[in-house]
């Protein structure tokens, strides 16, 4: 919770990621609708040229940056942007650079900066190129795993998909489908359950969550005709987490749960690798679904598309997604606040010294 409020308001980190991909377009749509501004301040993380470049092609001349050198200068019902970059950059709309990569880490280094010195209450990261961005100081798979590492003190972080219709979480996230079944663990999958049910009740204010687990294999192994991890890793799983008071049920056919629509029975969606999961999500929710890194001890959202490389510097790209990102992680903070003030403040329990006396 951040210490230092302008105007009283939450201040969020918006992080511009690949410049060459639509992230300033959806960046700048929507930052063009005046009620942004109601509840939070914006502060873009990244080049003040390729802002301006965007601005132009777009033609949205209601947007006046205020450049600043710290988010402490950042004004209330203003564009804010720190300028990351040098000057010289060039914008050359869909096509992967090392400048752009390197741009891309540098704006998002100098945000994680500020949240960790407690200037920043929240960060919504536009899409980077995972490839592009590797460095020495950059060499994970994406967003995820690198601020799992930067924020050490989270518990295991876990990538969840939101929209209206489900909240869909992976166990193995960017992995290598060819690692799966080395990776996927009872002790793991009772990890990510933990962090999943947790995070369902602070983040989204949900009691009791009920959670499904989906298999890893075909018809989720047959009984062990089509694979056995559902017997020997899966449900052992599920069953000491439901031990422990989480409320999941499962091993479930990854194909017939989605397609019979029995999804709307569960607050959480556990899906055992990436596409498994984000394949049904995307395709009822490309355009205004979010990615949200639950587990961490700061919140993080970002739209649940990527560069989009193929509609880049057009104009037409949707920044529906971009804008539930934003609005989320605002939610989210005033949910974990909520919930901070509730566990700091019980409500204290009365003992009755008359058991059983009829109160008329």
């Amino acid at each position: 919770m951040s210490n230092r409020k302008t105007d009283n308001k939450t201040v969020i980190a918006i992080t511009h990621g690949d410049f060459n991909g639509i992230g300033y377009e959806v960046i700048l749509k929507t930052l063009s609708e005046p009620k942004v501004y109601e509840d939070f301040i914006p502060v873009i993380y990244g080049s003040s040229k390729a802002a301006g470049y965007y601005r132009k092609m777009l033609d949205i001349p209601s947007i006046n940056f205020n450049i600043i050198n710290s988010v402490e200068e950042a004004q209330a019902k203003r564009v804010n942007l720190i300028n990351c970059t040098n000057e010289d950059i060039r914008v050359e709309h869909g096509i992967s650079t090392e400048e752009a990569g390197k741009a891309a880490f540098d704006a998002l280094e100098r945000a994680v900066a500020d949240i960790k010195k407690d200037l920043v209450d929240a960060l919504v990261t536009a899409p980077i190129n995972k490839k592009n961005i590797q460095s020495d100081k950059f060499y994970f798979p994406g967003h995820t795993e690198y601020l799992e590492q930067v924020f050490k003190d989270s518990q295991s972080a876990l990538m969840l998909l939101v929209n209206d219709v489900m909240r869909v979480a992976v166990v193995a996230g960017h992995i290598p489908i060819k690692d799966l079944t080395s990776i996927i663990t009872k002790e793991l999958i009772v990890k990510k359950l933990t962090t999943f049910n947790q995070s369902l009740k602070q983040d989204f204010t949900i009691v009791r969550p009920r959670i499904a687990v989906l298999g890893l294999n075909p018809h989720a192994g047959d009984e062990g005709v089509i694979g056995t991890e559902e017997e020997t890793v899966i449900k052992p799983a599920i069953e000491e987490a439901q031990a422990n008071d989480i409320l999941c049920f499962g091993p479930y056919p990854a194909d017939g749960f989605f397609g019979s629509g029995h999804f709307n029975k569960f607050d959480g969606i556990l899906a055992m690798y990436h596409d498994q999961g984000l394949i049904p999500f995307k395709t009822v929710s490309m355009d205004d679904g979010v990615n949200f890194t639950a587990g961490l001890s700061i919140v993080r959202t970002s739209p649940a598309h990527g560069t989009a490389y193929d509609i880049a510097g057009q104009g037409i790209a949707s920044e529906n997604s971009f804008r539930q990102a934003l609005y989320m992680a605002y939610d989210i903070l005033q949910n974990r606040n909520l919930d901070e003030e509730i566990r700091s403040n019980p409500l204290p329990i009365e003992k009755s010294n008359e058991r059983g006396k009829n109160i008329e």
